[in-house]
């Protein structure tokens, strides 16, 4: 029985972070103030950009205007979560890029289920046996009641990222996201452990804006790491850059 011959699929990949939204200053002005509730504006989806955030969409959006057409993204995908649509809206636009962003909901954020709105300190003082399962657990294996592990958005991305193998060759993508999912998409292209992603989160914040890419020349095979992170963008042009981590509490309590 003769093997069907798989068709090259896409050879570079862009991870954009959302720029700094709204939520991610309430959560730090919710940390320095030492309380339990984060004053968000709306539910987690319909968050939006910060001032800031605009400005770094923008900045995102004049720095890819410099890119070769023929090393332009040609499928622009975002979460549904309004901060990462407004990034990739505002960012395409700016850059001129004919291409229209399309969301796909399995890259919105980890669902935090009946944690959502709360701080670390909210957390143990509303939910302290919650808080404990988390530390026993760790951040890859823990599943808040209503809400999402790790390892559960890693189910939903594998298939984001299967699906790239059949866009047919040459195909550049820009996946406009949230920091979790930067990270995780990291975990599974580079067959990391649970160890390697927890130690890459507990020392490594994802910036708000920031590019992660990868290359395959040949469209199939393993995906290389060309950059992470990279804010420079933003630096260039003048424009702040946040950074806005989550809990660097991650690994499981031995």
């Amino acid at each position: 029985m003769t093997q069907a011959v798989r068709e090259p699929g896409a050879v570079e990949l862009i991870l954009v972070r959302h720029g700094e939204s709204q939520g991610n200053v309430a959560a730090t002005l919710a940390d320095r103030a030492g309380a339990d509730i984060i004053e968000v504006p709306a539910r987690d989806a319909d968050v939006g950009l910060s001032a800031t955030g605009q400005d770094q969409a923008l900045a995102l959006g004049r720095a890819l205007s410099g890119v070769a057409e023929e090393l332009r993204a040609d499928a622009v995908v975002s979460s549904p979560y309004v901060r990462a649509r407004q990034t990739a809206e505002i960012a395409v636009e700016t850059a001129g890029w004919p291409v229209k962003v399309r969301t796909d909901e399995r890259l919105r954020d980890r669902e935090l289920g009946i944690l959502d709105m709360l701080t670390r300190r909210g957390v143990h003082r509303w939910h302290p046996d919650e808080a404990e399962r988390r530390l026993w657990l760790g951040k890859f294996y823990y599943r808040p009641p209503g809400g999402e592990s790790w390892a559960d958005v890693v189910l939903r991305l594998r298939s984001v990222l299967g699906e790239l193998n059949n866009l047919g060759s040459g195909h550049r993508v820009m996946l406009v996201c949230h920091d979790a999912v930067v990270l995780l998409v990291r975990y599974i292209l580079e067959g990391m452990s649970e160890a390697e992603i927890l130690d890459l989160a507990a020392s490594t914040s994802v910036l708000n804006a920031s590019i992660t890419r990868y290359v395959r020349p040949d469209g199939q095979g393993p995906w290389m790491l060309e950059s992470f992170n990279v804010a420079d963008h933003l630096t260039a042009q003048g424009v702040e850059v946040t950074e806005h981590a989550g809990d660097a509490s991650v690994h499981p309590r031995r």
